[in-house]
């Protein structure tokens, strides 16, 4: 059964009322495989009908519970401190809550799994690796996506210009924008992606160079910051990139420069392409961002979304093994599920399921499962500190150099103490 909210809760909105149980129609059984997840109530829907769908298979017990996300971390910190922790809980794809947990022993390993209630026979190996602590399996990633560029192919086609692709680099977009100008198109060929840490680490990475390294300290330095500010410098005067005008009005998809008819790119994750295409007639198609040289790395991995653990207090880790095979490698439990926790990562529900996604969602699945030539491991997860230097200390740095208010030698230098300042703060 479901735990119905009245209208006034509804309408109140809040997230503390986000909160849902619900019951598998096999209630012989006294002890149930008990779940725990975040998520919208669309989430809850699809997760529910599969864990109906498992426990009529195998003849057991369900339960389920979603929170929204702010609440659900206290609740879940909440059971495990009184050892009363669900069987299956769902972590974060940032990794860093797999670690806590792993190291205060509040999750399993699942070593012993593998090969008998777990199969990754058909699964990408770094989305198994991305769930390790210490080279030990704790969790099972339930879904990925990966940086890209989505690109709206009409003003390329008026252009007379290929839609940038693998081969592309990041020197190409100067010519493709003397093509635009040339055939009269308006937009500059991508937005101004600066401040996004998200292409700074392709970049860095793509010269072998990372964000933060394996001990939690910064992966480049003041030189790194001060390329890649001119990188940009030099689009936005060659008119490759949108004005930093027009980039410090977006908020969200709707106001992004793609949106609003000024850039015929954005640099984005896969997983938003379906956000992107809801909100325009133009047909849009996902692809690499522009790499350094053709030699270089690609910079790529794809990044899990979130994870399903096993509780180091269940009484009932195979059949927690067990279900967490099902979620992640039956076709019709992911036809169910439809990848709306990204990615599935075994190729062999990819494939299954594929015809059955609207067309956005399939050229994310066709995109993330094409990344292979381009992929490397993934990078560490982010230090303490991490949040505020990629979400607030890099755009004002970016935005910064992008309204010339400094030259950016000078920003990148500050941009690296501060950073450096915020690790040691938080660490």
């Amino acid at each position: 059964m479901y735990l119905n909210l009245n209208r006034r809760q509804l309408l109140l909105g809040g997230s503390a009322l986000m909160a849902s149980t619900w019951l598998s129609p096999i209630l012989a059984q006294d002890e149930q495989l008990r779940v725990i997840f975040w998520g919208n109530q669309d989430r809850a829907d699809r997760t529910f009908k599969v864990m109906d769908a498992f426990g009529e298979d195998m003849g057991i017990a369900m339960a389920g519970e979603f929170l929204a996300f702010a609440d659900y971390w206290p609740k879940l910190a909440t059971q495990t401190a009184a050892g009363t922790a669900p069987d299956v809980v769902q972590m974060d794809g940032a990794g860093r809550y797999i670690a806590e947990y792993a190291s205060r022993g509040a999750i399993a390993p699942l070593d012993e799994f593998i090969g008998k209630e777990l199969d990754f026979a058909q699964f990408d190996q770094d989305q198994v690796e991305a769930g390790k602590v210490n080279d030990t399996l704790y969790a099972v990633s339930l879904g990925s996506n990966a940086f890209g560029m989505i690109v709206d192919t009409t003003p390329f086609e008026a252009a007379g210009v290929d839609i940038p692709g693998p081969q592309t680099t990041l020197d190409d977009l100067y010519a493709i924008a003397e093509s635009f100008k040339s055939a009269g198109v308006a937009q500059a060929v991508t937005d101004d992606r600066s401040g996004s840490w998200a292409a700074l680490e392709n970049w860095l990475r793509q010269q072998s160079k990372a964000l933060y390294t394996s001990d939690g300290e910064l992966g480049f330095d003041a030189a790194d910051m001060a390329g890649w500010l001119n990188l940009w410098k030099g689009f936005r005067d060659a008119g490759v990139c949108v004005s930093p005008e027009v980039q410090a009005m977006m908020e969200g998809p709707g106001t992004s420069p793609l949106i609003m008819g000024k850039s015929a790119t954005m640099a984005e994750f896969s997983n938003l392409m379906s956000a992107y295409q809801a909100l325009t007639t133009s047909p849009l198609v996902l692809t690499n961002f522009p790499r350094i040289s053709l030699d270089a790395p690609g910079g790529y991995y794809r990044r899990p979304s979130m994870f399903f653990s096993i509780s180091s207090t269940s009484s009932r880790k195979a059949d927690a093994a067990r279900f967490i095979n099902f979620f992640v490698n039956d076709v019709e439990a992911n036809t169910i599920l439809n990848a709306e926790r990204g990615i599935p990562p075994s190729a062999a529900v990819r494939d299954g399921i594929a015809g059955m996604l609207e067309d956005s969602a399939r050229a994310a699945v066709t995109y993330v499962g094409g990344l292979e030539p381009l992929l490397s491991p993934p990078p560490p997860q982010s230090p303490s500190g991490g949040g505020e230097i990629n979400e607030s200390l890099l755009a004002f740095a970016a935005q910064e150099a992008a309204f010339g208010v400094r030259p950016p030698e000078a920003v990148a230098a500050d941009f690296i103490a501060a950073a450096q300042e915020a690790l040691e703060r938080a660490g």
